[in-house]
């Protein structure tokens, strides 16, 4: 009886973290996608990947719209002893954690099969958007700074594109120099010659560089979910 009272109160905090958590996700990605501008004149250092941020909005309003419902149903089911809710708590976090091993499983062993597939979606989307998309020439731009890359797989992947077709040169990334370089034009052969890396294989060497952080986070968030539905389903066997 203890220990149910123990994994009772454990269980509610747990989710009531999780589902204040989710609400500030929530908050800051609907801010973000409806006044990107105000949020990064609060972080100016952060302005020069202005319209990344408001792409991540959607991304954080997906994750704590997630997170706010099932720290919700784990704070009902906890508290009520609803083992209505409980089920659906563990339910949704099976379905994360499956989702998330599937990730991994096919990351891992299909890498190849992977490069291949996103390829067919973001190279005709680098041809037809970068250069015409102001939001997606900004994500593309901050990635290629960050990861000192080329498009997705190099240089090519931007041959027929609108941003080549109208100024007649490269991305200066392409030519390994900075967004505001003034060295010259980043023509065809200058990016041929330089030889600059393509951002996925530039990802999967930054991962595989810190596998050991990877892999510690990855086997944490693991190991918390794997408890979260333990707790979750000895609590639903022990109510009457």
């Amino acid at each position: 009886m203890q220990c149910f009272k123990f994994l009772k109160v454990m269980m509610f905090l747990f989710n009531l973290i999780i589902f204040l958590c989710g609400a500030a996700l929530l908050a800051v990605g609907i801010w973000v996608s409806v006044d990107g501008t105000s949020f990064l004149k609060i972080f100016g250092p952060l302005s020069s990947s202005a319209m990344q941020f408001v792409n991540v909005g959607y991304f954080l309003i997906a994750a704590g719209a997630v997170l706010f419902i099932l720290g919700f149903l784990g704070c009902y089911g906890a508290h009520s002893e609803s083992k209505c809710a409980l089920m659906m708590f563990f339910v949704i976090l099976l379905i994360i954690f499956i989702a998330e091993l599937t990730a991994a499983v096919v990351a891992l062993v299909y890498t190849t099969m992977a490069e291949q597939f996103l390829t067919l979606l973001v190279v005709p989307a680098i041809k037809k958007d970068y250069g015409s998309q102001t939001e997606f020439t900004q994500v593309w731009n901050s990635t290629m700074d960050g990861l000192k890359c080329c498009g997705f797989n190099n240089y090519t992947d931007f041959n027929g594109s609108h941003f080549v077709e109208e100024n007649k040169v490269f991305p200066s990334y392409c030519c390994g120099k900075p967004g505001n370089s003034t060295e010259g034009p980043c023509t065809e052969e200058k990016a041929q010659s330089t030889q600059v890396q393509g951002c996925f294989k530039q990802l999967l060497h930054d991962i595989r560089t810190n596998a050991v952080t990877v892999g510690g986070v990855a086997v944490g968030i693991a190991a918390l979910e794997l408890a979260a539905m333990i707790v979750s389903m000895y609590l639903y066997c022990n109510l009457k």
